[in-house]
C-alpha cells in the first residue's frame, strides 16, 4: 500500500528537502507566490525558501491564463502531480469546469527507461529471468508514460503481445511526493479559509487510494476481463486478452492489437471499412456499457479506440473505468425522462437526489433554472445539440446551487463527450443523443417490467423475513441490558463541548476573582491588626498578600484580554 507519513518540519528530513525546494521553485516559476504567502510557508519549512532564489515568472508565462499555468506547473512537477491533475479533471465537485477543461490537456509522456531495468523488474516479479517468461521481447518500447512503458513480446512463435512494465522506483517517488502534497494540503487547510472549504487533506488521501489502484496492474487486468465477459457474445466488439500467468502487480501482459486508430480517417477509408457502420457500433458499445452493464471504459479517446477487420471495435488501456449501480442508472434515466417531458419540478427533485450537497438548495430557484435549461435544449433538434455544451451547462447549473455530481456519473458524461467527438469525425451526421433514445426508453420500461417488479418484491420479502427473524432476539437483548442497567442512550448535542469549555472558563475566573478578593480583604485585616513581623511599621504578611493579589489580578486581566472578551 502507498504510505503517506506525516511530516513535521520538512527541513529535518533530507529525503524531502531537495524535492520540496524543487516543488516550491516551480510554484514560484509559474507565478503562484501569492498562494505561498497566504500559506505562510516559511513558518513550516526551516530553510526551504531561503535556499530558493526568488525570480519573477518569465514574461511568456505571465501572459498565460491561471489555468494554463496550473497545467504547465503540474506537467513540470512530474508523474504524481500529472496523475493528480488527471484525477481532478474528473471531479467537477472539487474544481471548476474551466480548470477541468485545461487539466484534460495534461501530457503524460516521459523518456523510456533501459531494457536492463526491464529485465530486473520481470525477474523480481516472477522469480525467473526474462527468457524464462517470454520467448522474445523488443528492447525498445513502442509507448512510454509516467507510470510505465509498453514493449512488444511473444511467448510462442505465433502470438504477439503487449507487455506493460511499471517504471522502476516510481512507487517510492510517488510516496515522497504524496507526503509533501499531504503536508502542503494541511498547511493550506490551516491558513487559507477558501481552500479549507474543499478539505484538501481529504482530497489527497482519496487521491492516494486512486493512485494505489493504478500502480497495481492486476486491477487493470481485472477490468479488461470484466469488460470482455460483458461483451463475450458480441462479435462487433473485441477486448484484448489478458495473459494472467505472465502478469503481476508491476507487469501486465495482454494481446497486441493490430488495428487502425479511430482518429486515422484516411487509413480507415483505405482499408475499405464502413465509417457509418463503425460509428453506429461505437454508439451501441457505449450505450450498452452504461445502460445495460453499468461498468464502462471512462477514457475512450481516439488513441484508445482501434478499428479491426469487419468494422469491429477494440478498446485498450483500462486504467480508468467507472461504475454506476442499478439504482443510480435508474435515477439517471428518470432525470432524462423528466427533462424530455418538460417536467422541471420533477427533474429538479431527481437532480437533488442524484447529487451530493451540504445544504438544501433553494428548490424554487433550482426549478426555474432547470426549466430554463430544458427550454434552451428542447427547442433545438437533436442534431443541433452538442453534448459537451449541454453537459457543461448542466454542471454549471449544479455548481450554482451547491450540487456535486458523483465522480462516476461525471466520468460517464465525459465518456459520452469523448465518443461523440470520435463519432462526428467518422460520421458528421451521427447524433449520439438520438442514438441513446431507444436505450433510455428500454431502460425506463425495464424498471417496470413484471420480472423486475417481482425481483424487487422478492428482495423486500427477503429483508422483511430477516427482520422478523431477528426481531425477537434483538428485543430480548434490549430487555437483558435494561435489567442489568447497561443500556445507555448516547445523545450528541452539537456545540455542547464548546459550551462546557466556556462554562469551565467562566467558573475558573469567578473562583480566581473570589481568591483575589479574599487575599485583598485578608491582607487589609492583617495590616490593620499589625500582625508581626513588621517592616517600617507595616505587617510583612499583609504586604505579601497584597502583592499576590495584584499579580493574580494582572494575570486574570491579561487572560481575559487575550481571549478578546474583556
Amino acid at each position: 500500500m502507498l504510505s503517506i507519513k506525516r511530516i513535521g518540519k520538512v527541513g529535518k528530513r533530507y529525503r524531502h528537502l531537495l524535492r520540496y525546494q524543487q516543488i516550491i521553485g516551480i510554484i514560484l516559476k509559474y507565478g503562484f507566490d501569492n498562494i505561498l504567502d497566504a500559506m505562510n510557508i516559511d513558518r513550516y519549512i526551516e530553510s526551504g525558501l531561503k535556499l530558493i532564489p526568488f525570480s519573477k515568472p518569465h514574461e511568456r508565462v505571465e501572459k498565460l491564463s491561471k489555468n494554463q499555468r496550473i497545467r504547465m506547473a503540474l506537467e513540470e512537477l512530474g508523474p504524481t502531480f500529472v496523475k493528480m491533475g488527471q484525477v481532478l479533471s474528473s471531479r467537477p465537485d472539487l474544481v471548476p469546469m474551466d480548470l477541468i477543461t485545461e487539466l484534460s490537456r495534461l501530457q503524460d509522456e516521459i523518456p523510456a527507461f533501459g531494457f536492463d531495468q526491464v529485465k530486473e523488474i520481470i525477474a523480481a516479479e516472477f522469480g525467473k529471468p526474462i527468457d524464462g517468461i517470454f520467448l522474445s521481447m523488443d528492447e525498445t518500447p513502442f509507448a512510454s508514460a509516467s507510470i510505465g512503458q509498453v514493449h512488444r513480446a511473444s511467448i510462442t512463435g505465433h502470438d504477439r503481445l503487449a507487455v506493460k512494465i511499471q517504471r522502476p522506483g516510481i512507487r517510492k517517488t510517488i510516496e515522497v511526493d504524496l507526503e509533501i502534497i499531504h503536508h502542503l494540503a494541511g498547511i493550506m487547510e490551516r491558513n487559507i479559509e477558501e481552500a479549507a472549504f474543499y478539505r484538501p487533506v481529504k482530497i489527497v488521501e482519496e487521491f492516494a487510494k486512486t493512485l494505489e489502484k493504478e500502480l497495481d496492474y492486476t486491477v487493470e487486468a481485472a477490468s479488461m476481463e470484466r469488460m470482455a465477459t460483458q461483451f463475450l457474445h458480441d462479435k462487433t466488439i473485441h477486448i484484448p486478452k489478458v495473459y494472467s500467468a505472465e502478469s503481476s502487480e508491476r507487469v501486465l501482459t495482454m494481446e497486441l492489437v493490430n488495428g487502425i486508430k479511430a482518429s486515422d480517417i484516411d487509413a480507415i477509408d483505405r482499408a475499405g471499412l464502413d465509417r457509418k457502420h463503425i460509428t453506429r457500433r461505437g454508439g451501441d458499445f457505449i450505450m450498452k456499457q452504461v445502460f445495460e452493464h453499468g461498468f464502462f471504459h471512462a477514457d475512450p479517446h481516439p488513441g484508445n479506440i482501434f478499428i479491426l477487420e469487419n468494422n469491429r471495435i477494440c478498446l485498450v488501456d483500462f486504467g480508468m473505468t467507472g461504475f454506476l449501480d442499478q439504482a443510480t442508472r435508474e435515477l439517471f434515466v428518470d432525470i432524462i425522462h423528466a427533462v424530455a417531458t418538460n417536467n422541471a419540478k420533477l427533474a429538479a427533485q431527481l437532480l437533488c437526489e442524484l447529487c451530493n450537497y451540504d445544504t438544501q438548495p433553494d428548490m424554487t430557484q433550482l426549478e426555474k433554472n432547470v426549466a430554463l435549461f430544458i427550454s434552451v435544449h428542447l427547442t433545438k433538434s437533436l442534431k443541433e445539440i452538442k453534448t459537451s455544451k449541454m453537459v457543461n451547462q448542466l454542471l454549471a447549473l449544479c455548481a450554482d446551487h451547491g450540487l456535486r455530481i458523483p465522480p462516476d456519473m461525471f466520468l460517464m458524461m465525459k465518456a459520452f463527450i469523448s465518443i461523440e467527438d470520435v463519432a462526428r469525425k467518422l460520421d458528421p451526421d451521427f447524433n449520439i443523443l438520438g442514438h441513446a433514445v431507444p436505450y433510455v426508453t428500454t431502460a425506463k420500461y425495464m424498471k417496470y417490467a413484471p420480472s423486475k417488479i417481482a425481483e424487487e418484491f422478492m428482495n423486500i420479502a427477503r429483508e422483511s423475513y430477516k427482520l422478523i427473524q431477528q426481531l425477537p432476539a434483538d428485543t430480548m437483548e434490549i430487555l437483558r441490558l435494561v435489567r442489568q442497567g447497561k443500556l445507555k442512550i448516547a445523545v450528541d448535542i452539537q456545540g455542547l463541548d464548546k459550551l462546557i469549555v466556556h462554562q469551565d472558563q467562566t467558573s475558573n475566573r469567578i473562583s480566581f476573582s473570589i481568591i483575589i478578593a479574599a487575599l485583598i480583604l485578608g491582607s487589609a485585616i492583617v495590616i490593620n491588626s499589625e500582625v508581626p513581623p513588621m517592616l517600617f511599621g507595616v505587617s510583612v504578611i499583609g504586604i505579601a498578600g497584597f502583592i499576590a493579589a495584584a499579580v493574580m489580578g494582572v494575570w486574570l486581566l491579561v487572560a481575559i484580554i487575550q481571549r478578546g472578551r474583556l
